[in-house]
């Protein structure tokens, strides 16, 4: 190669360079006079940068539609993908459905065919009124609500008191116009339960806590936590089978549940007749007595007679 090539492109190189160079320095020249020029005069370097974003913003629009469609068509691919793989679990959740489902038919009509020979009595169907929660009358001696509704409304004493059909308490005082609910948690609350698979006996005490324990129960009873606990519906007050909670904690003598219920969210309360007396029935009516007619003076000396000593 010749040496006259050599120190063209040679020169070629250092023009670029200070070309560079001076083109570095210009920039921060010009950027001092335009910092300089918006001190001295604001009004016409804010015009002048309108007119460079008019000028500039049809190319910039032209330039971000590319990156714009590339941008949405990779968010569509990703939104089929996750439908896809949705589909797929949807499928597996139908199949396992379908499965239990014929399961569940088959447990029906075999539970439906033995209560109907075994002549079962099923549990009755209650009527219920929904009230509004007007007062937490409660405090640290005692856990109660204030509901809107009363003796007019079918409310009486006794009756089950739920929420999303997990118990709440139950009707401690009755008024034509309200009632007031003593809570599953409150220190007089005293409720049969089952506890989890085994169905053990036990009764659910509450000692004015968020953590009501369990008492009475047999001592080869075997609790553990995270089991169910439901009313037995012994003693006649509460029907079988009403969620209440589940076992919290076990140890140190004894076992603390943590209710469905949340006392600071209850608003709207379901109290619901199942026709139950029970224990909180009143005594039976007592048998008329006869009374002698006293017009009859042969009954009234029988009698006169029976009662002389």
């Amino acid at each position: 190669m010749s040496e006259r090539p050599r120190s063209e492109l040679r020169a070629a190189g250092t023009l670029r360079a200070y070309a560079h160079r001076f083109a570095y320095i210009g920039l921060i020249v010009a950027a001092g006079a335009l910092m300089m020029l918006g001190k001295a005069d604001a009004v016409l370097v804010e015009k002048l940068r309108l007119r460079i974003i008019d000028a500039t913003a049809p190319i910039l629009d032209v330039l971000s539609r590319p990156v714009d469609v590339v941008t949405h068509t990779v968010e569509q691919a990703h939104d089929w993908m996750a439908i896809h793989d949705e589909n797929e679990r949807l499928r597996e959740d139908r199949a396992r459905l379908m499965q239990w489902q014929t399961v569940a038919r088959r447990l029906e009509a075999e539970n439906a065919a033995l209560k109907q020979l075994l002549h079962f009595v099923p549990e009755p169907e209650g009527r219920f009124v929904t009230a509004r929660v007007v007062a937490d009358s409660g405090g640290a001696f005692a856990h109660s609500l204030l509901l809107s509704a009363g003796l007019r409304d079918g409310v009486d004493k006794g009756h089950p008191v739920v929420s999303d059909e997990a118990l709440v308490g139950r009707i401690a005082g009755v008024a034509r116009h309200s009632a007031r609910v003593l809570l599953i948690t409150d220190l007089n609350s005293r409720i049969p339960v089952f506890v989890g698979p085994t169905r053990t006996r036990a009764i659910l005490a509450g000692d004015n806590t968020s953590r009501p324990k369990l008492v009475y129960l047999a001592p080869e009873a075997v609790v553990s936590p995270g089991d169910l606990i439901a009313t037995s519906g012994h003693a006649g007050v509460f029907p079988s089978g009403i969620p209440v909670g589940i076992v919290n904690s076990v140890g140190d003598g004894e076992i603390r549940v943590k209710p469905y219920l949340e006392r600071e969210r209850l608003e709207y309360l379901r109290v619901i007749d199942y026709g139950l007396t029970g224990i909180l029935g009143g005594p039976p009516a007592a048998a008329p007595v006869a009374v002698p007619n006293a017009a009859d003076p042969k009954e009234v000396a029988g009698s006169q007679e029976g009662t002389e000593p």
